[in-house]
């Protein structure tokens, strides 16, 4: 078991707002905190769109994968964030669940992904403040 806290992000498809969230979480917090990231109905590829929106600021997604969403990944996470698409999300006691209502980049192009990947930015430096803020 380890001391760090676990976010798991999920959407859909894991192609697209999970994936950049996952990114900008690895990139941001380091190995300050456990990342994991899934989808009910996973696609077979990240976004392109997304991939390169990522890159514009210097993360690379290019390599994921969009996983399925499994009991065990939920239950391993201390912070469950779906991502504006319904989900439905294995619920147990104990776990943080949030929803982030964002636009969903799926056919767009990365002009319109762009404020999607920076508003996400700002979401995860908040959780990332909020995770590593010491007890009071």
């Amino acid at each position: 078991m380890s001391d760090k806290p676990s976010v798991l992000f999920v959407c859909v498809h894991n192609a697209g707002r999970s994936q950049m969230a996952a990114g900008w979480l690895a990139a941001l917090a380091g190995d300050a905190i456990e990342v994991r990231s899934a989808g009910s109905a996973p696609k077979d590829q990240v976004n392109p769109a997304a991939v390169e929106a990522m890159a514009e600021v210097g993360i690379d997604i290019a390599g994921q994968k969009p996983k399925i969403l499994t009991t065990d990944a939920v239950r391993a996470s201390d912070v469950v964030i779906t991502m504006g698409c319904g989900d439905a999300c294995p619920v147990f006691p104990g776990k943080r669940y949030l929803d982030w209502d964002l636009d969903d980049p799926a056919g767009k192009g990365v002009e319109a992904v762009r404020p999607i990947r920076d508003e996400i930015r700002a979401r995860v430096e908040g959780l990332i403040r909020e995770l590593t803020a010491p007890a009071s």
